[in-house]
C-alpha cells in the first residue's frame, strides 16, 4: 500500500526507534514492539546507512539543522521501500541533542516509475542501435541469401558444391531470425504469416532447448499427433517456447522437468477456464510448457508480463523475455494463460487460432520457378550495390528489362531520360537524401500506372519514421530469397491488371 501521508518517528541518538506510528509500522512489516526493538539501520538497505548515518552525525555535532534524504529501508518480507527522509534533531534548552526528529514519507511506486522509465529510455536507444544494425546486416544477409539460392537453383542435384551452397543459405536464413529477434526487443515486429505445424517447430528446437536448459532438468515432448495448423510467424513463435523454455529453467535452480505439450482445444473450453482470455472463436491449437520449479505468488503473477519486471538479481535479467511473449501471442491473435502454485511448478499455456486449409511450410529456398516471366520494365533504386546487383541479375533471367540508380536522384534523372514506360518502381525505403516514399510519390505524379514495391531491413515502425508508404505500395522486407523478389514483383504488376 502506498502510504502518500508523512510518517513521524523519534530516534535515539544511539540509532533505536523510540516512537513509531502504525503507518510506519504497516510500511515496514513489523509489529510496534518488533520495531521498538530495533536500531534504525537494522531495517535499513545496506548500501544507504552509511550515508544516512554520515549525516545524523552532523547534526549531532550540531553541524546542520537537517537534512533530506531518499533512501531504502527492508520490508520484515526482504523488499525493498523508498522513502523521502527530512530529519532533524531535537536539543533540550541547554542545546544538548536528545533525539532525532524523523518524517518520512513512501516513494516507493515513484521509484518505481523512475526505474521503469530509465529503462524504457535505455531500451529505445539500444532499439534505435539495433535498426541500424539490422539495416546494414539484412542488406548483406540479402546479397547472401539471393545470390547461394541463385546459385543453387543453377547447380546439379549431383554437384559436389552444392552441400556447401545449401550449409551457406542454411547459416543465412538463421542469422535472418536472429535480426527479426533483436529487434523484437524492442519495438513492433512486421510478422511474417504461413501455415506452420506447431509440433515441427517444437521438434526442430529441441535439441538447441536441451542445450540452453541444461543436463540437470529433463525435456520431455509430450505432442498431439492429430495437431492443427495455425497461421503465424515460424521466428516469433520460435522466439515465445524459447523465452518460456528459459523461464522454466529460470525456475528450476536445483533441476526438475520440462514438458512442451501440444493439443487441438476449444475456444469455449478456454473462455470457461480463464475469465480474462480475449473473445476466441473457433477451433484453437494451444502449446503449453510445464515446469516442476518454484512457481510464483499471487503478487509475482499479477506483474509477470509486465516489461522490465523480474525476480532475478541485479543484471542476471532485462524483465523483458515474458513481456515479448506477450506482445507476440496477443499480435498473432492468440491467448496466454499462466497456472501456477508456489512450490510447485507453472503452466504456460499458448492458444492460437487453427488455420483451416493449406500445408505447413514454404518453397524451398533458392528456387524461382514459383513466378510467371515477365516483360516490364523495373527501376531498381538501392544505395546498396550488392543488393541492387541481386536484383538486377534475378529480374533479368526472368525476362525484365531493368534500369538501375543508387540514389533518388539518379532515379528521377534515369526516369525523365528513359525512352519507354516505366512499369514497377522496385526501391529502398530508407536512402541517404531522399527516401523510397518521397521518390515514389514524385515518379507516380507523372506516371498514374506506376506500381510500387518498396524493400526494406527496417522494421514497420521505423518505416513509418522514415515516411508512410503511399497507398498501393506494396513492401518486401531484407533479407529475401531469389524466389520470394520474383514472386512479389509479379504480384505487384498483375494487381495493376485487375
Amino acid at each position: 500500500e502506498a502510504l502518500s501521508r508523512v510518517m513521524t518517528a523519534h530516534l535515539g541518538l544511539d540509532g533505536r526507534w523510540l516512537k513509531v506510528p502504525p503507518t510506519l509500522c504497516r510500511f515496514l512489516g513489523y509489529s510496534e514492539q518488533e520495531l521498538l526493538a530495533l536500531r534504525e539501520r537494522d531495517v535499513s538497505h545496506p548500501d544507504d546507512v552509511e550515508t544516512d548515518l554520515r549525516q545524523q552525525i552532523r547534526l549531532a555535532q550540531n553541524e546542520a539543522r537537517s537534512y533530506d534524504l531518499e533512501k531504502r529501508y527492508l520490508r520484515r518480507d526482504g523488499t525493498a521501500a523508498w522513502t523521502y527522509l527530512n530529519c532533524s534533531i531535537v536539543q533540550d534548552a541547554g542545546g544538548r541533542p536528545l533525539y532525532f526528529l524523523a518524517y518520512l514519507r513512501d516513494i516507493t511506486e515513484r521509484k518505481s516509475l523512475e526505474d521503469q522509465l530509465r529503462q524504457a529510455q535505455k531500451m529505445e536507444a539500444v532499439g534505435q542501435l539495433a535498426g541500424g544494425i539490422a539495416h546494414d546486416f539484412n542488406n548483406l544477409l540479402t546479397a547472401i541469401i539471393g545470390n547461394a539460392g541463385m546459385l543453387l537453383a543453377e547447380m546439379s542435384s549431383l554437384d559436389p558444391r552444392r552441400m556447401d551452397v545449401s550449409e551457406i543459405n542454411r547459416a543465412a536464413h538463421r542469422a535472418a531470425t536472429l535480426t527479426r529477434q533483436l529487434l523484437a526487443f524492442s519495438r513492433k515486429q512486421v510478422l511474417q504469416p504461413r501455415i506452420v505445424s506447431l509440433n515441427e517447430i517444437v521438434t526442430d528446437l529441441s535439441a538447441m532447448l536441451r542445450r540452453i536448459i541444461g543436463e540437470d532438468i529433463e525435456l520431455r515432448l509430450n505432442l498431439d499427433s492429430d495437431l492443427g495448423q495455425v497461421l503465424a510467424d515460424a521466428g516469433q513463435l520460435e522466439q515465445v517456447i524459447t523465452n518460456l523454455a528459459v523461464n522454466a529453467r529460470d525456475a528450476m535452480p536445483q533441476g526438475g522437468t520440462l514438458t512442451i505439450r501440444t493439443a487441438n482445444v476449444a475456444a469455449e473450453d478456454v473462455a470457461a477456464g480463464d475469465p480474462e482470455a480475449p473473445p476466441l472463436l473457433g477451433p484453437l491449437v494451444a502449446v503449453s510448457v510445464v515446469d516442476t520449479g518454484t512457481g510464483m505468488d499471487e503478487r509475482t503473477q499479477a506483474r509477470l508480463f509486465e516489461p522490465f519486471f523480474t525476480t532475478k538479481e541485479l543484471g542476471r535479467g532485462t524483465g523483458l523475455g515474458l513481456a515479448t511473449v506477450y506482445g507476440i501471442v496477443r499480435q498473432s491473435g492468440g491467448h496466454i494463460r499462466v497456472r501456477t502454485q508456489l512450490h510447485q511448478g507453472s503452466t504456460f499455456s499458448v492458444y492460437l487460432p487453427r488455420a483451416e486449409g493449406g500445408t505447413a511450410g514454404e518453397p524451398e529456398a533458392g528456387t524461382t520457378a514459383g513466378a510467371a516471366p515477365g516483360t516490364e520494365t523495373v527501376l531498381v533504386v538501392e544505395d546498396e550495390e550488392a543488393v541492387r546487383a541481386l536484383a538486377r541479375r534475378v529480374l533479368a533471367s526472368r525476362g525484365y528489362r531493368v534500369l538501375e540508380a543508387s540514389s533518388a536522384a539518379d532515379a528521377l534523372t534515369l526516369a525523365a531520360e528513359a525512352g519507354e514506360p516505366i512499369d514497377l518502381l522496385l526501391t529502398d525505403v530508407v536512402m541517404p537524401g531522399m527516401g523510397g516514399p518521397a521518390l515514389a510519390e514524385r515518379l507516380v505524379r507523372g506516371r498514374p500506372g506506376l506500381r510500387v514495391l518498396y524493400i526494406s531491413g527496417y522494421a514497420e515502425e521505423a518505416i513509418q519514421r522514415h515516411g508512410s508508404l503511399p497507398a498501393g505500395g506494396a513492401l518486401l522486407e531484407k533479407p529475401f530469397t531469389a524466389d520470394e523478389l520474383a514472386y512479389r514483383v509479379r504480384e505487384t504488376l498483375s494487381a495493376s491488371e485487375d
